[in-house]
């Protein structure tokens, strides 16, 4: 309800100044004036546009920008920006002067806060006031009021409040707000605030003030053009070279593979690169360049004004001062070294030669990237620089093989096209950045995870290019078979791509076994460490309901940690976690492979005297005879040792019988104290005395021999050292 009626009095008042003569014109010539450019200072020529010259995308979301441009003597030289870009540009932005000539200083227009320009206005509101801050900046002004009952009414506005009354005949309640008036005559007059009440400022200076605030607001929806401008000083003519880097959409890979109709063994790779101009410059015959890679980077806001707080310091009303002390001075830190030559030659002379510019941009890339050159026709260049449309996947619509070139350093590529590109702001493009004919072969890939098998392509990178990660399309004989995603492939590699399901095959496990057989036993220091040899094998069956013959590849785990395939089993490729085998089935047939692999498993058990490892023990020199000699005393040990603790155990069973029968004469006794009975229990008490302290010690000497047998079966254990391995034998 209360932004309701601050929107009612805002369009009243709007509407009143529309109405109004404009009381004075250095409102407009302010906000006109914001944004018009500086006038050149004496000396400088007139302002001169610098065109840009090479854009490099990059896929972290940024770009890397170069204006390129001649200028002649003193000259003002100015770029647009878009107020999003202005930040970035602020941060990155680097001006060589290629002549001799000097930079005198960097301007742009700047944008004072609202929440600051608000200050400035006496009326005390922020950007966003309600029904009452609107009124409550009016209290104590001059005001018409019409539409009301009474009719026109003038006087000072003295309050606003806001009543709850009842809404119809039943219990339903609506707040209602309320104007407080001090008529000219004296009286005061409360008046219901409706929607055709109207009340207008008298004094001409308040109607500016809200004038301006409401202008501040609007402003806050435009956002329009930042002109950045360059004072260049100088004498003759020479290049003026400005670079910055500034978020730009992430250009996008598309990749079409076209299968001939008659299977070569072959297919013709064509890659695009989807490429957008929103920054506020149209790109003009550009050096384009796509990076592969993401740079960090990040955003500062230098462009927005900040205000800080500053600490309030009372007047001092003392002349008195005190003894103090102050901290020493820190050593001064020795100059640096001078730069080297070769720097010095690079700032004096900022543009030589192509390799010199590749060279300063693999600096700002990192140690090293990778460099794709891109040449292209003109006349294949054109249907990509005129903004984009998809589908396209005739080998004749991309660039000829052969073309590219490449220059590898670290995790980067790029590719570099020699042609220039148009694309002009608030366009978009696809630009051709790869054709060639690779080897690709059709395959069907399953896996035991996935469980449906995949038509997949088996695509060979002969190529020196790095393929960036995308989306791909096959097209088979003319016709469309299916889509997928490919990660970044480098030159050499081979990667299997999936494009569709195959609904002709059918795979699964027939069987599973696995052999145990012990290899290796030692012992060391109370350690026992038995070493096995396990055999393990899986039989797939593929069968093949196609009327052509199909190769599955089979994905099978991969066990590392000494495990290995049988001789004479091979895996067409392997990955860290996986074996592919190849699996040829014929048309409606099936076939079958036997996967078998060997490894080592070790199982680890200490000799614990507080255990009972007998039965272990007995067990283990049943497989290795020649380890009884070295372990008899130990299980001799062990199984008295288990004995000893039988008997210890029936001691405190008897221990505690005898105490229970001690306590209950002890009761008895108490209870026939003084009486002739009572001496059969004193009997029976002296019995039972006897008979717990006769268990008591019985359970003591065993629990202190039992002790001493395990100290001694430590230090048997300690001693034996066996060593066995089934090779040996």
């Amino acid at each position: 309800m209360r932004r309701i009626c601050a929107l009612f009095c805002v369009l009243a008042f709007t509407a009143f100044l529309a109405a109004q003569p404009p009381a004075t014109p250095s409102t407009k010539s302010r906000s006109a004036a914001s944004q018009a450019q500086p006038a050149p200072p004496p000396g400088l020529q007139a302002v001169k546009s610098l065109p840009v010259h090479k854009v490099v995308l990059y896929k972290n979301g940024v770009g890397y920008f170069e204006h390129v441009g001649s200028v002649s003597g003193s000259q003002r030289v100015a770029i647009d920006f878009t107020s999003s870009q202005l930040n970035d540009v602020l941060q990155s932005l680097t001006v060589l002067d290629g002549g001799g000539g000097r930079i005198a200083g960097i301007n742009y227009n700047s944008t004072t806060p609202l929440a600051e320009q608000l200050k400035a206005l006496s009326l005390g509101m922020d950007d966003d006031p309600t029904s009452t801050e609107l009124f409550q900046a009016l209290r104590g002004q001059r005001v018409e009021v019409t539409g009301g009952p009474g009719g026109v009414i003038t006087g000072r506005l003295m309050a606003i409040e806001t009543r709850t009354e009842k809404s119809g005949t039943g219990d339903s309640t609506v707040d209602k707000p309320y104007l407080t008036l001090v008529a000219s005559s004296g009286g005061v007059r409360v008046i219901e605030l409706t929607p055709a009440l109207s009340v207008r400022p008298l004094d001409a200076n308040l109607q500016g003030q809200l004038d301006r605030y409401l202008e501040l607001l609007s402003t806050t929806h435009s956002t329009g053009l930042r002109h950045l401008t360059l004072d260049a000083l100088g004498q003759g003519q020479r290049e003026l070279r400005v670079s910055y880097i500034s978020a730009v959409p992430v250009w996008k890979s598309t990749y079409r593979m076209v299968f001939p109709r008659t299977d070569n063994g072959s297919a013709i790779l064509q890659g695009w690169a989807v490429v957008d101009n929103t920054v506020g410059a149209d790109w003009d015959s550009v050096q384009l360049s796509l990076v592969a890679g993401a740079p960090q980077s990040f955003i500062q806001p230098l462009s927005q004004p900040l205000y800080t707080r500053r600490a309030e310091i009372p007047i001092a009303t003392g002349v008195e001062t005190t003894p103090q002390t102050h901290e020493a001075a820190e050593a001064e830190a020795p100059p640096p070294p001078p730069p080297p030559a070769a720097a010095l030659r690079a700032l004096k002379a900022p543009s030589r030669m192509k390799s010199e510019n590749m060279q300063m941009r693999r600096q700002m890339l990192g140690s090293a990237a990778e460099s794709v050159e891109v040449e292209a026709d003109t006349a294949e260049m054109a249907p990509a620089a005129g903004g984009g449309g998809g589908g396209v996947y005739r080998a004749s619509d991309a660039i000829a093989e052969g073309d590219v070139s490449t220059n590898a350093f670290d995790d980067y590529f790029e590719y570099a096209l020699n042609q220039p590109v148009t694309i002009h702001k608030n366009e978009s493009a696809m630009v051709p950045i790869l054709q060639q004919e690779l080897p690709a072969e059709h395959v069907t890939l399953w896996s035991e995870k996935e469980n449906k098998p995949l038509r997949v392509v088996w695509l060979e990178n002969k190529s020196k290019l790095t393929l960036d990660s995308g989306s791909f399309s096959i097209f088979e004989g003319g016709e469309f078979a299916g889509e997928g995603l490919l990660d970044p492939i480098h030159p050499g590699e081979k990667r299997l791509l999936s494009y569709a399901t195959d609904q002709a095959v059918r795979v699964k496990v027939t069987d599973r076994n696995n052999q145990r057989t012990l290899h290796h036993v030692q012992i060391r220091r109370g350690v026992i460490i038995e070493t096995h040899m396990d055999v393990a094998s899986v039989t797939y069956s593929a069968t093949n309901s196609a009327d052509l013959d199909r190769a599955v590849l089979l994905e099978h785990p991969r066990r590392n940690n000494g495990w290995a395939l049988d001789e004479g089993l091979k895996a067409a490729e392997s990955s860290p976690n996986l074996y592919r085998f190849r699996l040829p089935v014929a048309a409606h047939a099936t076939a079958t492979l036997e996967v078998r692999e060997h490894g080592p498993v070790s199982t680890t058990i200490a000799l614990n005297a507080g255990v009972d490892q007998s039965r272990y023990l007995l067990d283990l020199v049943k497989r290795v005879p020649d380890a009884l000699d070295k372990l008899k005393p130990v299980i001799d040990a062990q199984t008295a040792l288990a004995e000893l603790d039988h008997r210890i155990a029936d001691s405190k069973k008897a221990e505690a019988s005898a105490q229970a029968d001690e306590a209950r004469d002890r009761e008895n006794l108490t209870a026939l104290k003084g009486n002739d009975a009572a001496k059969r229990f004193v009997e029976e008490l002296n019995r039972a005395e006897d008979l717990l302290q006769t268990t008591r010690k019985q359970t003591a000497d065993l629990e202190q021999k039992r002790q001493a047998d395990v100290e001694k079966l430590n230090e048997l254990v300690s001693q034996i050292s066996f060593d066995w391995d089934v090779k040996a034998k």
